[in-house]
């Protein structure tokens, strides 16, 4: 039970089936963004066997064997798609090494580092890293041919099509574009619809060939045209960019244009707001409001120095700016909805606290992790995250529709299902319907689109629903985060509740009381005796001002669960405290924006 506005709703968990029944859409999850031992970075950190074939067999619900201890595992809840996103640059390298392939043995620089692999596995990458770094690209080039990136290209495919099933488990095909300019992430995964046999058609575009992102987006729209694919790019981590991925000027230092912003969002529709190098959302500097900022806050570059807290690092700063520069050229470069994924290098998607393998396949060692030292400490890293899709169907373009429209959203890994619909009609009855999609669907616009020019004495309205993790813990509240440009241009943002669990109601401030702590440091347990099994609402914006610029998402919070560095301290027999890390955590999801444009 829950109170909004001194209405009272009750649900109960008979009711979820009649709830989810109906819809024009249905939910799929997945992750876009995993490493298999193909991958240079994977392989150097421990993951020799841990293949693609055994990523998507472990996403589908198989049995396999752990690539490190070998032991039997086994995802607890499969996935419905996955992206096998290796890295492009020497894709393939030390598995070909290992297999004496005679392409690369046929080369100096094949020669050299099949001998450093020979004495040290971990030991190529660096050897890679330090060819590359100390201007020998052509080095590289002597072994990074086109023949052989084709033929590391079939294979990658090749798994990718043993594994799709539509309508049962979907594999998109993809990779890692790797570019950090002074160690900075600019990363991309690249996906395509296409199957293999039209894949074939090209092979990957590698910070290699450029480290630009407009030179990405040059190459994927002549390469789109040329094989007749469609391609998306999804940014990630831009909490490590120092600044870089959502700024203002363009990587020649120039004022974005209208062409620069129309070009950026039609292949970088959506973003990773969260995954095991921390969240992207916003950060407590630039939030300060916020008293939900500071979760899984990462503020360092790839290779350890502390990262600058910038408004072009975090999603709702670049929401912000994107309409700052919508005014000033009419385009919108960050309008993009939200996703979640793993990043991992380990070839399992893992994401439960309770059951978190780590990043790196050398994580898997509980005992390793403590003093654990490396560029990416277990501790520190987050069993983050995963991506929601609202799609009407399993295939890859269904899945792939539903990313270019912005029809998804993110969680930290929880599977919480999330509905957001915006539009001038809907009244509050409506979050009572049997099937909220529908009413959804028929009177307003799904998460990810547009609202435009408000009737006269009307506010944008939002109809939102949220159900707990069938498996997971219940649930806090349901936020709107609304972001709007002033008649001064001024950016501004504002954090409502709009639904919440239990008695509690808002102090003049609007502030909301906790909704409680039932976790267990000593045990890593808590209980479900706190919080709601699910919450739904409409809420209208109070504030609204039908002349300026608006964004809206949500973000739906669970009660308080264990880190999964509390469960390494039950496991290691220390205390919680020693992890220097969080005990507990409100594990979250985001909702892709609504966005809310005045009449012309």
């Amino acid at each position: 039970m829950f109170k909004q506005y001194g209405v009272t709703f009750l649900f109960t968990t008979g009711l979820l089936a009649n709830m989810a029944a109906a819809q024009e859409t249905q939910l799929y999850w997945g992750d876009t963004h995993l490493h298999s031992s193909y991958s240079v970075d994977a392989y150097s950190t421990g993951n020799y066997k841990g293949d693609p074939d055994m990523a998507y067999r472990f996403a589908k619900g198989l049995p396999v064997l752990h690539p490190v201890t070998r032991e039997k595992i086994r995802i607890e809840q499969p996935l419905d798609f996955l992206v096998v996103a290796d890295h492009a640059e020497m894709l393939q390298l030390q598995i070909r090494l290992e297999e004496n392939d005679p392409d690369l043995l046929a080369t100096a620089t094949g020669r050299r580092l099949a001998e450093v692999l020979k004495q040290d596995k971990r030991a190529v990458f660096r050897e890679v890293a330090q060819i590359n770094t100390g201007g020998g690209q052509d080095l590289l080039r002597d072994i990074y041919t086109p023949a052989n990136r084709r033929n590391a290209w079939k294979r990658q495919m090749a798994a990718a099509e043993l594994h799709n099933d539509p309508g049962r488990f979907t594999t998109l095909i993809g990779w890692e574009w790797t570019s950090a300019p002074e160690w900075s992430n600019l990363h991309r995964v690249i996906l395509t619809s296409a199957d293999a046999a039209t894949a074939q058609k090209f092979y990957p575009f590698s910070s290699y060939d450029s480290q630009r992102p407009e030179d990405l987006w040059a190459w994927l729209e002549k390469t789109s045209a040329e094989a007749g694919v469609e391609f998306l790019a999804i940014p990630h981590n831009s909490n490590m960019s120092n600044g870089m991925m959502f700024d203002m000027v363009d990587s020649d230092g120039r004022r974005i244009t209208a062409e620069y912003a129309r070009q950026r969002i039609r292949w970088e529709p959506v973003m990773e707001v969260t995954q095991t190098k921390g969240t992207s959302e916003t950060h407590p500097q630039l939030s300060p409001s916020d008293e939900f900022a500071d979760f899984e806050i990462r503020n360092k570059l790839l290779t350890g120095p502390e990262a600058k807290v910038s408004p072009n690092s975090y999603a709702r700063t670049a929401l912000l700016q994107g309409l700052e520069l919508e005014a000033g050229t009419g385009a919108n470069p960050y309008k993009f909805g939200l996703i979640g994924s793993t990043d991992s290098h380990n070839g399992l998607v893992a994401t439960e606290e309770g059951n978190f393998y780590g990043k790196l396949a050398n994580h898997m060692l509980t005992e390793s992790r403590k003093g654990e030292q490396s560029n990416f400490p277990a501790w520190e890293l987050s069993a983050s995250g995963i991506a929601g899709v609202w799609a009407t169907e399993n295939t890859r373009t269904a899945i792939f529709n539903a990313f270019k429209r912005k029809e998804v959203f993110a969680t930290s890994g929880p599977r919480i299902a999330v509905r957001m619909f915006g539009g001038f009609n809907f009244k509050g009855g409506d979050a009572r319907a049997k099937d909220i999609a529908t009413v959804g669907y028929r009177k307003g616009v799904p998460m990810g689109g547009d609202l435009t020019a408000a009737p006269r004495g009307k506010a944008p309205a939002f109809l939102l629903h949220a159900v707990k993790d069938p498996l997971g813990a219940n649930l806090d509240r349901i936020q709107i985060i609304k972001g709007w440009l002033d008649a001064a241009g001024v950016k501004h943002e504002q954090i409502y509740e709009a639904a919440w669990a239990g008695e509690r109601r808002p102090d003049g401030n609007g502030k909301l009381p906790p909704v409680g702590n039932t976790v267990d440091a000593g045990t890593a347990t808590y209980s479900n005796a706190i919080g709601a099994a699910q919450l739904a609402t409409v809420w209208t914006d109070p504030d609204f001002d039908p002349a300026l610029r608006a964004f809206y998402y949500t973000r739906v919070l669970e009660i308080p669960t264990p880190r999964h560095s509390t469960y390494d301290a039950v496991a290691l027999k220390i205390d919680a405290s020693e992890t220097r890390q969080p005990v507990a955590i409100q594990e979250r999801a985001y909702s892709s924006p609504i966005w809310y444009t005045p009449a012309q």
